[in-house]
């Protein structure tokens, strides 16, 4: 009787700019004795682990700084309705969806101010729609939802789940 095996490895990396990229090896094979999955599965780890380290090097497309994602200032705050006193350049719902992140999480914001400096150079409320999105990304990542205590989980998981 043959038993499936299947690896995966993959790894993200955020880049300047506003940009990051991900990429994933995997691989299926069968085995004849279950004995085998331990060495086997030691195999295929450092086997996929160098590829995925060799190929994520070629980085591919990077925006410009400057002008990726980004119209003229007017435009830009008209288009996410902040214009006025608030000087947030992403939408307004990503804008509530960071400030609910931080306060469920008990998140300093400096921290978050820092992640997105190392992120993409700019402040939190500098973060244009592209990066704003990123930046929630990587607090998803850092920062799972745990269970209410009722078997249900927060909003924001299960639209993050989803777009896995």
């Amino acid at each position: 009787m043959a038993i499936v095996f299947e690896a995966a490895y993959s790894k993200k990396l955020g880049l300047p700019n506003f940009s990051s990229h991900s990429y994933v090896v995997s691989i299926r094979t069968e085995l004849t004795d279950i004995n085998q999955v331990q060495e086997e599965s030691r195999k295929l780890y450092k086997m996929l682990q160098e590829a995925v380290d060799k190929e994520i090097q070629a980085v591919g497309f990077m925006p410009d700084a400057t002008s990726y994602g980004m119209k003229d200032g007017h435009e830009q705050q008209q288009r996410n309705g902040s214009a006025g006193g608030d000087d947030w350049q992403c939408t307004d719902k990503q804008k509530g969806l960071i400030l609910r992140i931080v306060e469920e999480n008990n998140l300093d914001k400096n921290y978050v101010e820092d992640l997105a400096k190392e992120l993409f150079g700019h402040g939190v409320k500098s973060l244009n729609r592209l990066s704003a999105s990123g930046l929630i990304d990587e607090l998803f990542d850092r920062f799972p939802r745990k269970d209410k205590g009722n078997g249900q989980r927060g909003k924001y998981q299960r639209r993050e789940q989803s777009r896995r």
